[in-house]
């Protein structure tokens, strides 16, 4: 399988339509047992928010887990991943879950990697100031710690699958499992360095966890700091096509709440 060569300076690839998605996520979702909050109602920046309790009882206490997407609207697999998690139910039924399919809806309904106003809110945790992301963090304040964490990207200058590790010391380690079960799907990013940082392994980083080291922090790193859980940001190949990149992170994210929620 090889990338598409489409990509060149920017994202390129196929666009999806934000609004509709989120349209069938919020219909499928209440028979399933989710529930809704409205983040922002009634602006272009309206953010849904869905949590659910666990459906199976299991003789520890759930563990509760966390799922965000379309923090980049030049990323739209992230969000089409998670549309189909909702449509198959392919989420575990002994966890708490939290998921938030798109954060950056401005964004996602004009392709581009910041909102509307030109800010790229991965990069906006540490001193917010956009409305979106106060919102978020207002109301993440309001739920409990998480003990998993996945944020699904996508980067569109990598020739293969590749995911950012943030665990607590001593904690289990579950990129390697992620990355061989992507690996049946599309090609592992396998450079030395990559997005700028030295790879652990191939397909994964454990960046630096010091938040002098981050003087703007993106979401991943503000939960981390919150709640110390595992935390896994999903990054699929953009040049590849939509459905290789959707399944890419549908992949991954079903394993690591699989071996979260064992």
């Amino acid at each position: 399988m090889n990338p598409l060569g489409q990509n060149r300076g920017a994202y390129h690839g196929e666009r999806t339509e934000i609004a509709a998605l989120l349209r069938e996520i919020r219909r499928v979702a209440p028979s399933a047992g989710w529930r809704e909050e409205v983040l922002l109602p009634g602006t272009d920046r309206e953010i849904v928010c869905f949590t659910r309790s666990h459906r199976v009882r299991s003789i520890r206490e759930p563990v509760r887990l966390y799922v965000s997407a379309g923090m980049h609207g030049d990323e739209p697999a992230g969000p089409a991943a998670l549309m189909r998690m909702f449509r198959l139910d392919l989420w575990p039924d002994t966890a708490d879950l939290w998921v938030c399919p798109c954060l950056n809806p401005s964004g996602c309904a004009q392709t581009t990697r910041e909102n509307d106003a030109g800010v790229d809110l991965n990069r906006d945790y540490r001193d917010p100031v956009t409305a979106e992301v106060r919102a978020h963090i207002e109301w993440l304040s309001r739920q409990p710690s998480f003990h998993g964490v996945v944020c699904l990207h996508e980067d569109w200058e990598s020739g293969g699958f590749y995911c950012y590790e943030l665990n607590p010391p001593g904690s289990e380690t579950v990129a390697e499992a992620v990355v061989e079960a992507v690996r049946e799907v599309c090609p592992i990013e396998n450079a030395e360095v990559i997005d700028g940082r030295p790879a652990t392994a191939p397909g994964i980083i454990r960046p630096n966890l010091d938040p002098a080291s981050r003087p703007e922090w993106p979401e991943a790193f503000w939960m981390w700091h919150r709640s110390q859980g595992r935390s896994l940001t999903l990054e699929a190949p953009s040049d590849f096509p939509l459905p290789v990149r959707v399944q890419a992170l549908v992949t991954a994210t079903c394993k690591a709440l699989e071996r979260w929620s064992a």
